[in-house]
């Protein structure tokens, strides 16, 4: 009998093991399969010129989900731009947002998953929030810089370049350029100290002396002739 109770014993610890292995595998592979906030990614992307967020759930327990989209500004919901239900897989299923999203713009994305007993199994942000990128989905949209660079023609002034005097201006102050030029009689009178018709002036000159001479004298000669008489 005491043998028996002996393994008796033994059965029923092995058992106990068993059963506590057993235990801990399920325990393992229920939280394996439960939804994580980790199995949900998001993303924004442009589909024919147009914004749109797409969030993945990779979730293989299937545990429904039900997703909302939020634009953020400053810490605080601006608008809800949707809200979608999600049941995912091991290989991923993606709900798509439309949304003309802004370049730089922040999305905050809170998923709801499951229920255990009063409380959901997921009710949290996926993090960080979603931040789209520096250029929109229209060809050349991008958020300006916040303060325009000055360009370098307004910040180095263009050197003008010095002008080019003129002949007027570069001729010496005392020179006066439309001062007539002197005259060729004053050139060659200039050169010889006489005009070239002081001859034929000083011949008639000489002349009339002997004219004016000759009718004295022969005044005088017809005034004494007379007087003799």
């Amino acid at each position: 009998m005491s043998i028996s109770r002996r393994t008796a014993r033994r059965s029923v610890q092995i058992l106990g093991v068993a059963a506590a292995s057993s235990a801990l595998a399920l325990s393992a592979a229920g939280s394996a399969l439960a939804c994580n906030i980790n199995e949900f990614s998001a993303e924004a992307k442009c589909v024919g010129g147009k914004g749109v967020i797409n969030v993945t759930d990779v979730d293989a327990s299937g545990t429904p989900a039900t997703v909302t989209v939020y634009l953020e500004n400053n810490g605080a919901d601006v608008k809800t731009v949707g809200s979608k239900d999600v049941t995912g897989s091991r290989e991923g299923v993606t709900i798509t947002f439309d949304e003309n999203w802004s370049p730089n713009a922040e999305y905050r994305i809170r998923v709801q998953a499951g229920r255990d007993k009063d409380h959901l199994i997921v009710d949290k942000d996926i993090t960080p929030n979603l931040t789209t990128p520096s250029e929109g989905c229209s060809k050349g949209e991008s958020t300006p810089p916040a303060t325009p660079a000055p360009s370098e023609s307004a910040s180095t002034p263009a050197e003008s370049p010095s002008p080019t005097p003129s002949a007027s201006e570069s001729a010496p102050a005392g020179t006066s350029s439309n001062a007539p030029s002197p005259a060729a009689g004053d050139s060659n009178l200039a050169e010889t100290g006489a005009n070239s018709n002081t001859g034929l002036i000083a011949g008639i000159a000489g002349a009339l002396v002997v004219v004016g001479g000759g009718a004295v004298f022969f005044g005088m000669r017809r005034r004494g002739a007379n007087s003799s008489r």
